[in-house]
């Protein structure tokens, strides 16, 4: 009788044992800080991307095609990071990208720049998931690949644009962070936010598009610079839009300037003979 006490006591013991550990937290992933994510740390480490040379790592798109983030040099590049499995930063990310890239195709053109998504969880952000997520977030501007790649190729292209990143219980803490590659495939600008203003993509992109270092050396350069001066955004509209009344005021006062200096010109002519 006192064995089978024993027994059940034992029985006992280890059921509320395992109860305890089933109902206990997760243990940290590997290379998990114990501490919070450092979001300044992140943010300065971001920043101290600006100017570095992205590498030419290679992604499969949605189809399984390779993409290599070299293949984008020669025109500007807006890279975003997301994971498929999160529930509402991305997709907010993601969406509100989406408004601002048609923005600036709108005010720059279609073919003006390029922009891809990388997922960093690499075990679960497979080419048909990240080809899922971009369906179910409207993410269906022309031209937008949304790539998967393995723990090397994505530790590379975060560390290369200053993009941090850790697992989590809950799934992953990162910096919400847009980059902007210029065409010689070097970091040119970053945005911050889940949410953000067009402006803040499409200013970037217009000095890269429409910015030109030799303003006069072509009849090309100068529509360029015209274009710069000239594409205003419209907060009413939520629009960019072209307005060359500026220039046209300018025409206007040198015309004025003008006719006020042959006026002036030709009283002294008149005035100078009749003193003769």
């Amino acid at each position: 009788m006192t064995n089978n006490r024993a027994t059940a006591l034992v029985g006992a013991l280890a059921a509320a044992l395992a109860t305890f550990l089933a109902a206990a937290p997760a243990p940290a992933h590997e290379g998990e800080a114990a501490a919070e994510f450092d979001r300044a740390q992140a943010l300065d480490i971001s920043q101290a991307a600006l100017g570095r040379m992205a590498g030419g790592y290679a992604f499969r798109d949605g189809d399984g095609r390779t993409a290599r983030i070299s293949d984008y040099r020669g025109k500007p590049l807006v890279v975003s990071f997301i994971y498929t499995s999160c529930a509402h930063a991305c997709p907010t990310i993601t969406r509100n990208l989406a408004d601002a890239v048609e923005t600036a195709w709108d005010a720059l053109g279609e073919d003006a720049f390029r922009v891809v998504t990388v997922g960093f969880d690499v075990v679960a952000d497979t080419p048909r998931r990240m080809r899922a997520f971009a369906r179910q977030h409207d993410a269906r501007v022309p031209g937008w690949r949304f790539l998967s790649g393995d723990g090397q190729q994505v530790a590379g292209v975060a560390a290369d644009l200053g993009f941090t990143f850790r697992r989590t219980p809950k799934g992953f803490d990162h910096i919400s962070q847009t980059t902007i590659i210029d065409g010689e495939g070097k970091v040119y600008r970053q945005v911050y936010g889940e949410t953000f203003g067009a402006p803040l993509l499409v200013e970037p992109l217009k000095e890269l598009v429409l910015g030109t270092t030799a303003p006069f050396a072509s009849l090309d350069d100068l529509v360029k610079k015209v274009r710069l001066f000239c594409t205003l955004y419209d907060p009413a509209a939520g629009r960019y839009r072209f307005d060359y009344s500026m220039f046209i005021r300018l025409a206007i006062g040198a015309v004025i300037i003008l006719c006020m200096a042959g006026f002036v010109g030709r009283e002294l002519w008149r005035h100078g003979r009749r003193r003769a």
